[in-house]
């Protein structure tokens, strides 16, 4: 059941790559490392959780069409990507010719892993169920205005062994997109300063309310 839902997942959000990603991408390439996309040599991951509402708002006004997570069903925050990374740089595409499997994110960051398709998916699962979401965000009914340390502080709260050097907070102009958790290859909480450092800067942002349906259905 959650490998299916981490699936849907990733082909419901494959746009915010571009939107987010990609952002990402174009500080950190800068200093390239000497494994360079070379599968399974890479230093830690980052899991990365998109706040859905924030995602399905953002692609109403580009007039993007509807996703699976934009419906009736509530969504709070659900997994973009499990990237690995270097300590400086990432690895991409690291399988070439790309074996074009419907997930961007197999093609983009799951080559790089070293793992097979089957495989990489459950490191999906099995990041994503070492982290537990705090309480105020699970079933978030109305606008909630926090700051980017609000929502650090309430990750670091809820997940022991979790520090403030291993989580960064990512924004639009105005609203939060994301939550990025750095772990070692061994799924331990890991600092990760280049990551830490390309967080959100604003003093404040908003947290979308999420979508209809009951808040007891929510991921």
């Amino acid at each position: 059941m959650i490998r299916t839902i981490v699936r849907s997942q990733f082909a419901a959000v494959i746009s915010i790559a571009l939107a987010t990603g990609l952002t990402l991408a174009a500080g950190l390439a800068l200093g390239q490392d000497r494994r360079q996309n070379r599968p399974g040599e890479f230093d830690f991951y980052v899991l990365s959780l998109s706040w859905s509402p924030s995602f399905c708002d953002s692609a109403g006004e580009r007039g993007t069409p509807p996703q699976d997570q934009c419906g009736e069903r509530p969504f709070s925050f659900v997994v973009h990507g499990l990237w690995p990374q270097y300590e400086r740089g990432f690895p991409e595409f690291c399988q070439v010719p790309a074996p074009r499997l419907i997930f961007n994110e197999w093609d983009r960051h799951g080559t790089c892993s070293g793992l097979s398709p089957n495989a990489y998916f459950e490191t999906v699962r099995k990041a994503r169920a070492l982290v537990k979401i705090p309480e105020p965000y699970i079933a978030l009914s109305a606008p909630l205005t926090v700051t980017p340390d609000e929502v650090e502080e309430a990750f670091v709260k809820a997940n022991p062994g979790l520090t403030p050097d291993a989580i960064a907070v990512t924004c639009d102009s105005r609203r939060l997109s994301e939550v990025r958790i750095c772990l070692g290859k061994d799924f331990q909480f890991r600092a990760c300063p280049g990551i830490d450092a390309r967080a959100c800067r604003r003093e404040q942002v908003v947290m979308p309310p999420m979508r209809g349906g009951n808040a007891a259905q929510a991921r």
